[in-house]
């Protein structure tokens, strides 16, 4: 290496009495980092060594720990009361007389005795409607909070488009423009073809509504007010009240959508819906996840449901086999851990039991043939040589 080579050398790695040249004169300045823990990497660090001694027991205090929750939660689940009716095909019902339908209900009671359930079918020439009247016993006291709930299978309200076709600032009470919604989600349910009016609501979800009428509970053993009177308010979330609002539409501005239109709805002054009053609508237009679910549609916090034999009138419009789905209504109980559901707790109870089943044989298999703690031995390539 020339002289030449070396000063250049020299100007690209200045030596410690260049540096301390530079810095007394000004000609540049030292940033050493600022010596804390953090930035010289000198943080304190805990690392397990984890060991059968150290392993072992966290096994079995999980699968202690895990077996009793999930004993509660089954026990919490067992004492749910409820009765679940399926009327799919009401349409075959008779009409001048009830017919059994023990095959069609499911029942968590006390009594173990099998239900006297029967449905009958009745047309009304006035509205060319059918009501499916539905007769059921409770031979036991349901204390409150009462639920009763509509129940669909093979509805895939999950589907990617079916979810994404709404449109948030007409739910908003806002009067979005025609011209906004037919570049929108909402399609094909933006705009009539016939009228080129925008539908409210528009999409997917609001088109496809639950339309059948549940009426009130009536006790037919009963005498004075045999009706057990449920409410619909309370039934939506609360964030779902507060999106939804009451529309800025003028009733001749919108039409309805038209699975809506298709039962004789128009829209007027008097007619123009309230969403922002219809929980029905609200509870609809939240999703489910998965295909079959339930959505709440009335409830009673405050009174007892009474034991006795209760029809249900139900007028019924909601198709369910074209597409080989079900529907039913759910009249259910709570307790303080939720309603009716034995996953979590057999989920509990399975793997609190797989916990304490692995700590056992391992402890056993360590105590047989204990191993040395970082034996090379075991290592695959000296286990090869």
């Amino acid at each position: 290496m020339d002289r030449a080579e070396v000063a250049v050398s020299n100007e690209s790695n200045p030596s410690d009495a260049q540096l301390r040249s530079r810095k007394a004169d000004g000609s540049a300045k030292s940033k050493p980092p600022v010596g804390t823990a953090l930035r010289q990497q000198r943080l304190k660090a805990w690392q397990p060594i984890l060991t059968p001694k150290n392993i072992l027991p966290i096994f079995l205090v999980i699968g202690f720990l895990l077996i009793p929750i999930g004993g509660v939660l089954i026990w919490a689940n067992s004492l749910v009361r409820e009765i679940v009716i399926d009327y799919s095909d009401c349409s075959k019902a008779p009409l001048d007389s009830s017919e059994a339908i023990p095959d069609r209900v499911q029942t968590t009671f006390k009594s173990n005795t099998r239900q006297d359930a029967r449905w009958q079918r009745r047309l009304d020439p006035a509205t060319n409607t059918t009501t499916c009247s539905l007769f059921f016993d409770i031979p036991e006291t349901l204390e409150p909070p009462v639920y009763l709930y509509y129940r669909l299978t093979n509805f895939h309200q999950n589907h990617r488009r079916y979810v994404q076709s709404l449109d948030q600032e007409q739910l908003k009470g806002k009067a979005v423009s025609n011209h906004t919604l037919a570049n929108g989600t909402c399609e094909p349910c933006a705009l009539d073809d016939a009228t080129k009016k925008a539908y409210y609501p528009c999409g997917l979800i609001a088109n496809s509504k639950f339309n059948d009428t549940i009426g009130q509970p009536q006790n037919l053993q009963e005498e004075g007010t045999p009706f057990y009177n449920m409410t619909k308010k309370g039934i939506a979330w609360p964030s779902d009240r507060e999106l939804i609002k009451k529309t800025e539409y003028k009733p001749w501005e919108v039409v309805p959508p038209p699975h809506w239109a298709g039962y004789g709805l128009n829209y007027t002054y008097e007619s123009m819906p309230n969403l922002h009053e219809d929980e029905d609508f609200m509870v609809w237009m939240r999703p489910a996840g998965l295909p079959s679910f339930s959505k709440l549609s009335r409830r009673n916090d405050h009174d007892a449901m009474p034991k006795g034999f209760y029809r249900l009138d139900i007028q019924d419009r909601f198709p369910v086999i074209e597409y080989k789905g079900t529907k039913a209504i759910l009249i259910s109980t709570r307790t303080a851990l939720g309603g009716k559901n034995p996953v979590f707790g057999i989920a509990y109870v399975v793997v609190g039991g797989l916990c304490v089943f692995l700590g056992v044989g391992f402890t056993i298999a360590h105590s047989l043939r204990p191993r040395k703690l970082g034996d090379s031995n075991y290592l695959s390539w000296a286990s090869s040589t």
